[in-house]
């Protein structure tokens, strides 16, 4: 069985790539924890200066969390459990002392929406599409994405987005300033990423931590006014019938025709 995190560290580079592209790249609890414990682990090496965050594939970066393993997260101790359990594998992605840059070789969708926005940077394919599609199927963001989308673009324009709960294209998103960069018509991803991270990595590494930390501190300001009304909102959303009526829509099998990559493994 091939591992699900892959981990390379050269030249003051970190690359993590999530590597289970026959589940769409599904953020399940395990990978999760992987995940927090590679970005804790690695946060302590004083040589880096970025770190990449993709995916293996070139469908999805990262389908959501996987909801035939979240079915079975029914009452209110185990969803706030499974929420901040998640939460805390985020927020070891946004706590990196280094920029984050996530390189979006595919969809982000719901869970994997939320990731990408924990990151610092993104850059995409131009067909990836980013969407927060946790609305449809009755529940809110539970990870911290719903907060990091308003702190970017602002109350209105952030709960329009939300409450739409649709896929945004790649040119969509970069107008939005979701992405910083999509690659060009004939550009591979890991060109599109360097050419992101050129100007970076010529910066001293205590230049760039510096920076990073002044972000944090901006960032981490508003998630700790909000990450107690994100976390209530998403327990009470989940628990209630109107989402479990969802989630079985979803995962009730469906005819290949009507299969548009909004499948189980999007929550």
């Amino acid at each position: 069985m091939s591992d699900i995190l892959l981990i390379d560290h050269r030249g003051g580079r970190l690359q993590v790539t999530i590597n289970r592209p026959e589940r769409r790249n599904a953020l399940s609890l395990e990978l999760l924890d992987r995940l927090g414990e590679a970005f804790t682990r690695c946060a302590a090496d004083p040589t880096l200066k970025c770190a990449v965050l993709t995916a293996t594939g070139d469908r999805c970066f990262a389908a959501g969390g996987d909801l035939k393993e979240l079915d079975a997260v029914r009452s209110e101790a185990d969803t706030l459990a499974m929420s901040r359990r998640a939460r805390a594998a985020l927020d070891a992605v946004r706590r990196f002392p280094v920029p984050v840059i996530a390189a979006l070789n595919g969809h982000a969708l719901g869970g994997g929406a939320e990731l990408a926005m924990a990151c610092d940077l993104r850059v995409a394919t131009p067909q990836a599409e980013l969407g927060f599609l946790q609305a449809q199927l009755n529940v809110t963001t539970a990870w911290g994405g719903g907060i990091d989308v308003l702190a970017l673009l602002g109350p209105s324009r952030g709960l329009a987005l939300l409450l739409e709960a649709r896929r945004i294209p790649a040119a969509e998103a970069l107008q939005l300033g979701l992405l910083q960069r999509v690659c060009g018509p004939h550009e591979a991803l890991a060109d599109c990423t360097d050419r992101l991270l050129a100007p970076l990595l010529q910066r001293p590494v205590q230049v760039l931590r510096a920076y990073k930390a002044l972000a944090l501190e901006a960032r981490l300001a508003l998630h700790e006014r909000l990450a107690a009304v994100e976390e209530q909102g998403f327990t009470g959303t989940w628990i209630h019938a109107d989402h479990w009526s969802a989630a079985e829509q979803a995962l009730a099998p469906r005819p290949p025709d009507e299969r548009r990559g909004t499948g189980p493994r999007e929550a």
